[in-house]
């Protein structure tokens, strides 16, 4: 049974070698297995017709019924297309083809009705369907067997092989007609019949050929249920186990260090979030068990002070600590941050970079190894091999989501024993994606700024109204404050019509000249070298405005910088504009974000930037982006340790399924944490079906 789901796609009746490369470069159909796997995106009401009159472009796909009049082209070259004029007892349209013409003429004959099926279009003032499905009347009527017929998401590569929905339909149809088996289920009894589910073969079959919407809802919930409850068994499977298999390190002792930091050097009072998380550190690190937490903060709500105070106990028992950032400008920011907070302490801290001289680097391999250097921060070169440390008991990863799993499991290396983790990240994200992104780790959330911190006013501007925009960023700097101007993009794109850098860096010193205003520019093209001196003429205070592209979303902590101008504001999706947001606000005075635009924006852009106004709330901010974009497109899922594309389930809709097949599992591993129970073993053989060819990195975070 399996061996026949497994058969090669090419050998399904209708398919052969040509459509099945296509089908597996496009879809990633490969087997029988894949193409019943591959679900509807939508259904439609075959049952309904529109009369031509009621055609309108803004309509979905639409069904008429009618007769051709007789064919003719137009236009020239690659413009060339035949057209045909379909009428019914209402009006006229045209249908227009592009390729395959000889067969459409060949197949489709004048004056025999016809049911066209496709979306209409609008050209030269005239409805039209581009492509369109067709089929006889009399046809038609034998075969609808349901009112709902599926629909499948193609490419344009596949439509011009003539693979349409209709297409893919019919070989799911032949699939499931060459199936005389019943086929197997994947859940155990227990769990179809304890949750009222659907057994796996009638769901394949009802969410294909559905009867009725009852039928796509009970199918659809039996395979989102069956997709993610194995996702959270697995992910709790790995750290069940990690918890059984490694001993950390025992941080016993507060000692030191971290008191005469606490008592003297501590910058301003810890907030209640802080406090909250630190007491959840603190019972990691002594427990015994290998801490492995994700810090959720979000931007300037003082993830640094915490990370700093986790090391210091590290180094109280007799460790050292390491901190490895995505870029050298937030390696060099958290360097000067944490050398400012332990001054006079007796600490020992060094920076590592690509740009570090061999003299330098020669320096540090002798103090990691004799144990003298106690904290090491810095980029990718903290993973080197020469890298050495004589007792690494702390790590600690920030913008975690930058960093491939495999990145971080070196630096999980680079200790005899498996050393505490923490991963920190600025991006806040949902709790149920958190729950499938990071299901292996603890959580902690710091959702509360420092005190003194005044919230940023968020505005939204046009292009037609820059002149008041330079207007007011001339007042902030007459008042002696600095500016931030973020583009997009590097240089014009013949496709993107989005404000680039250097034209905006042209109309920046146009409006705002030598001597009187200093502007500093900073981009992804520059050297390290570059780029630090820049924005150090910026950080000094010496640079009035700093013209960047997002190479500076991350890790610049200027106080004095008040303003953020974000150009082509709907260019950047919701997390990274309220990242560039969180640049400024950092200091005690009423600090301004201004998003501009163009006048006319698409319904998706107005919705983001309406959110952003509203609220500086990251995690607010977050679940507004999951329900926008989907998890897909929000920063770090392709890291996530989600082993396979989602085929049915959406990471931000499913919310409540994913809470409760995560309870579901925990019961399941809580009784039985090795899946040796007999009534379990259908769920060992799921997991090694599903996640034996991808290795697991959960250890490392």
């Amino acid at each position: 049974m399996q061996e026949f789901l497994d058969s090669n796609i090419t050998y399904l009746t209708g398919v052969g070698p040509r459509r099945a490369e296509i089908l597996s470069k496009e879809l990633n159909i490969n087997t029988f297995r894949d193409l019943l796997y591959y679900f509807p995106y939508k259904y439609i009401d075959r049952t309904r017709f529109y009369r031509i009159t009621e055609l309108d472009p803004d309509l979905p796909l639409v069904q008429i019924k009618g007769y051709i009049k007789g064919y003719y082209t137009e236009g020239q070259g690659k413009g060339k297309r035949l057209v045909a004029d379909f009428n019914d007892e209402t009006g006229t349209i045209k249908l227009v083809w592009f390729k395959g013409t000889k067969w459409i003429t060949g197949n489709y004959t004048p004056g025999v009705e016809y049911i066209v099926f496709g979306k209409p279009g609008v050209f030269n003032g005239m409805v039209n369907i581009i492509h369109p499905e067709i089929e006889a009347s009399e046809k038609a009527a034998q075969k609808i067997s349901s009112s709902l017929q599926a629909q499948y998401s193609t490419t344009e590569k596949l439509k011009n092989q003539f693979v349409t929905s209709k297409t893919i339909s019919k070989f799911v149809g032949t699939l499931l007609n060459q199936i005389k088996f019943r086929i197997p289920d994947t859940l155990p009894e227990y769990l179809i019949s304890g949750n009222h589910l659907m057994e796996l073969h009638e769901a394949l079959h009802k969410i294909h050929f559905p009867s009725n919407a009852a039928e796509i809802e009970k199918s659809r919930y039996r395979l989102k249920f069956e997709e993610l409850f194995y996702i959270e068994l697995n992910l709790l499977r790995f750290k069940t186990n990690r918890t059984r298999k490694y001993k950390g390190f025992v941080f016993s002792s507060v000692g030191e260090f971290f008191n005469n930091f606490y008592y003297n050097n501590l910058p301003f009072s810890l907030t209640e979030a802080q406090k909250k998380v630190m007491r959840e550190i603190r019972k990691d690190l002594g427990s015994g068990k290998q801490m492995n937490r994700l810090l959720q903060g979000d931007v300037g709500s003082g993830k640094t002070l915490v990370a700093l105070m986790s090391m210091l106990i590290a180094i109280d028992n007799g460790y050292q600590a390491c901190l490895m950032a995505p870029t050298e400008i937030l390696a060099n920011q958290h360097y000067e941050t944490i050398c400012n907070m332990v001054q006079g302490i007796g600490i020992n801290v060094s920076l590592l970079t690509g740009s570090s001289k061999r003299s330098r680097r020669k320096t540090i391999d002798e103090s990691l190894t004799d144990s003298s250097l106690n904290i090491l921060i810095g980029t990718h070169a903290l993973i080197e091999e020469n890298v050495r440390f004589a007792n690494l008991g702390l790590v600690i990863i920030d913008e975690q989501h930058r960093f491939g799993v495999a990145q971080r499991a070196r630096l999980w290396e680079k200790s005899i024993n498996p050393p505490h983790v923490l991963v920190m990240t600025a991006t806040p994200i949902p709790r149920t994606l958190a729950m499938t992104l990071y299901g292996d780790l603890d959580v902690s959330v710091i959702d509360e700024l420092p005190p003194g911190r005044v919230p940023i006013k968020t505005m939204h501007f046009t292009d037609s109204e820059r002149n008041k925009v330079f207007g007011f960023i001339r007042n902030q700097i007459n008042e002696g404050r600095q500016v931030f101007v973020v583009y997009p993009l590097i240089q014009e794109s013949e496709k993107m019509d989005y404000k680039n850098l250097e034209d905006g860096w042209d109309t920046i010193s146009r409006v705002f000249p030598a001597p009187k205003y200093c502007i500093s520019i900073v981009h992804g093209k520059m050297t390290p070298a570059e780029k630090e001196a820049s924005m150090r003429l910026f950080k000094e205070g010496y640079a009035n405005i700093l013209v960047a592209t997002t190479v500076i979303e991350v890790g610049v902590d200027i106080p004095n910088a008040s303003v953020m101008v974000i150009e082509s504001a709907e260019r950047f999706g919701l997390s990274q504009l309220h990242q560039l947001r969180g640049r400024v606000g950092r200091g005690a005075d009423q600090s301004y974000c201004i998003l501009m635009s163009s006048d006319k924006l698409s319904k998706e852009a107005a919705a983001r930037i309406e959110v952003m106004i509203r609220t500086n709330d990251g995690f607010e901010i977050a679940e507004t982006d999951l329900q926008l974009r989907g998890p897909g497109d929000i920063e770090g899922t392709m890291q996530s340790g989600i082993p396979f594309d989602l085929k049915i389930a959406s990471l931000g809709k499913d919310g409540q399924i994913i809470e409760y097949v995560r309870n579901i599992a925990e019961g399941i591993l809580t009784q039985d944490p090795l899946l040796e129970n007999s009534r379990n073993l259908i769920l060992k053989e799921g997991l090694k079906r599903l996640f034996s060819v991808n290795q697991s990195w959960s250890n490392i975070g």
